[in-house]
């Protein structure tokens, strides 16, 4: 069989198990402690003002890994923003991140890359895993629209899988059968990312929305532009809720794979983001002219029933969840 023959979860399974069997360890180095204290708390500041949701997440984990998992979140967040605040010479700057955050001699100075690289050593985090979260971020500067879907969930893959295949490192995991569920669970998270973002990325030049499905449902990029919410773009965006909410129902099973410590803070990070999906229907797929999210009351509401479900792997399909409709039954052609 060929890797085109291969369904998109199988492919993305193959690339994430050969990086995991092909790491050189992070040999571990010292640092100064007073320099390694003040990184720490530049990824706590970072964490804190750019993702309230990762940050309430981290907080439900021991203190050591919620470190690593906040220098993980800032390595991540300063390799976004070269490509979309880089300004010139981005490809360059990228090169230059990439051989800095992933040296095991990060300089002093950079606070980012010497929390990263603490962080790497600590828990032996696949170094293949972050250069493919580096290529999946340097895509943005050479593409901005997508096919169909496998195209698209290669591209999640890329900049939110390979986050959750390094933190399951950190909070700990049995065996590579936990591979697939942090796949798929980074896929919604990125598919969440992007519904919600459908403005902001449209006034940044990029759409990423499968280009087949758009076109299945009678949807111009000129609606796009037009912000027009009509009975198409509603049906639309639920068949691309519905399939994301599908694979977060797929990737909550390995949250049981996970180490302890680790199952509430990662059952509290998919459930709070799924939550933006909720908003999005209840605004009435308005998302041209407001961002969806949770308020803080709404996430710290729904900590005890997550806790529930972390505790006693409650992870069940919803029985309210309707059967996603294929596109053939919803189009309008």
């Amino acid at each position: 069989m060929s890797l085109d023959s291969l369904s998109w979860e199988r492919h993305l399974e193959l690339r994430a198990i050969h990086a995991l069997n092909n790491q050189t360890p992070n040999h571990p180095i010292d640092f100064d402690a007073s320099a390694l204290a003040n990184a720490h708390e530049h990824c706590y500041t970072i964490t804190k003002h750019h993702s309230k949701t990762f940050f309430m997440a981290s907080q439900l984990l021991p203190t050591e890994q919620r470190q690593a998992a906040r220098a993980l979140y800032a390595f991540c967040r300063e390799s976004d923003d070269l490509i979309d605040n880089g300004g010139k010479n981005r490809l360059r700057r990228l090169v230059l991140w990439k051989h800095e955050s992933l040296s095991n001699d990060p300089k002093p100075n950079n606070k980012v890359a010497l929390a990263w690289s603490d962080a790497r050593t600590k828990y032996q985090i696949p170094k293949q895993y972050a250069e493919q979260l580096l290529d999946g971020v340097a895509l943005d500067l050479t593409k901005n629209r997508f096919e169909n879907f496998q195209e698209l969930a290669h591209y999640c893959y890329g900049v939110a899988s390979t986050v959750g295949l390094m933190t399951m490192h950190i909070v700990g995991y049995e065996s590579e059968r936990a591979i697939p569920y942090a796949i798929k669970l980074g896929v919604a998270l990125q598919l969440t990312n992007i519904l919600r973002d459908i403005q902001e990325d449209w006034e940044n030049g990029r759409l990423y929305l499968p280009q087949d499905e758009l076109r299945a449902f009678g949807i111009t990029e000129d609606d796009i532009d037009n912000k027009i919410n009509d009975i198409r773009w509603k049906t639309f965006m639920q068949y691309q809720i519905e399939r994301t909410r599908r694979l977060y129902e797929e990737a909550m099973p390995g949250i049981q794979m996970l180490g302890k410590s680790g199952r509430f803070a990662i059952t509290a990070a998919a459930d709070l983001y799924k939550g933006i999906l909720n908003d999005i229907e209840q605004h009435d797929y308005d998302v041209f002219t407001r961002r969806a999210h949770l308020s803080g009351a709404q996430k710290l509401r729904r900590l005890p029933v997550i806790w529930l479900r972390a505790k006693f792997n409650r992870y069940g399909r919803s029985t309210q969840q309707k059967p996603q409709q294929e596109i053939s039954q919803v189009a309008w052609q």
